[in-house]
């Protein structure tokens, strides 16, 4: 069984509810080798690095 309402919610009250259900915006630091912005624990897309050491050769 489930469980039942004991009043009807208002569609105001169900949209208000809703209403912080939204995205945020990532979180972005500066990359350790280049400066580049990147996201936190991600190799970075413009040096190819991660924690200081080249992990993927980029191509200019």
């Amino acid at each position: 069984m489930s469980i039942c309402p004991k009043n009807k919610s208002s569609k105001a009250r169900r949209d208000s509810r809703r209403a912080n259900w939204k995205m945020s915006a990532p979180n972005l630091v500066k990359c350790s080798k280049c400066g580049a912005l990147m996201m936190p624990h991600r190799v970075c897309k413009a040096c190819g690095s991660y924690n200081k050491k080249e992990i993927v050769k980029v191509e200019d």
